[in-house]
């Protein structure tokens, strides 16, 4: 089994089109979607359409920001209260819960949080969205060995896929190799592009070229809350992004370890 591994969608469909496209040239056995698929984006409806009709195509996992848009659809959401009503994440967040349909509320919703493939010359391999343990939790190429050790001691499998950080990576660790497939529709790598991962019979980190002035008007064209920010980070080209924000994500997780 061949598998391409697309994560972290967040609702970019012109990037999106642009991976399937490529996807379809490299003929992979199934699809994995890695989590995030809708939410925080400029086009949540249309994305997901275009994900469902993928059929017997793709196998779904959940991601955080999954979760909190069939809270924020249902009017349960505690973002509001945990980052404040201005936050552009909470206008988009509920943005896009007014945008989607009944019908793929319940499909989010009833996503599962991991699967494992045997993938050729790869070996079983699990899909989460942030660790084997939970949706949100951090791993980065910078996660320090011995908070690896704790986050990945319940899982079986020698090869680990993962997304939510939005920065790829391809580490070995004691004998195990965690993968961060990046994101499709809203990276952190200082370089343009979509980015995924092609599982068999070796592992590609792949980035896949859009035309980004098209995606800009049609992104503008939503209604999206705040799109300079996203179009921003589309575009830029910086290679301390990525290291940047791995860092960031470190000292957050920091924090709220912290916390508990």
């Amino acid at each position: 089994m061949r598998v391409a591994a697309l994560y972290d969608i967040h609702g970019n469909l012109p990037a999106l089109e642009a991976v399937l496209r490529e996807v379809e040239r490299k003929a992979p056995d199934l699809i994995v979607v890695g989590g995030d698929l809708a939410s925080l984006g400029p086009m949540p409806r249309e994305t997901l359409d275009c994900l469902l009709g993928l059929e017997g195509r793709a196998r779904f996992i959940r991601g955080n920001t999954d979760r909190e848009l069939v809270e924020s659809y249902d009017g349960t959401s505690m973002l509001r209260e945990t980052v404040g009503e201005d936050n552009v994440w909470v206008r988009r967040s509920e943005w896009a819960a007014r945008e989607i349909t009944g019908a793929q509320r319940d499909f989010l919703a009833a996503l599962p949080e991991t699967i494992v493939l045997d993938i050729e010359g790869v070996g079983p391999t699990l899909f989460c969205h942030g660790s084997p343990r939970n949706d949100e939790e951090i791993i980065t190429r910078l996660t320090p060995d011995q908070k690896l050790d704790e986050v990945l001691a319940a899982a079986a499998e020698t090869v680990i896929v993962c997304g939510h950080t939005h920065v790829q990576f391809d580490r070995v660790h004691r004998g195990r190799r965690v993968v961060n497939a990046g994101s499709v529709g809203m990276h952190r790598e200082g370089r343009p592009g979509a980015y995924w991962l092609l599982l068999g019979p070796s592992v590609e980190l792949r980035r896949t070229l859009y035309d980004l002035e098209d995606a800009a008007k049609r992104i503008r064209a939503t209604g999206y809350p705040d799109p300079d920010e996203l179009l921003e980070r589309l575009t830029a080209e910086d290679p301390s992004i990525a290291e940047k924000a791995s860092a960031l994500f470190e000292r957050s997780a920091e924090q709220e370890a912290g916390r508990e």
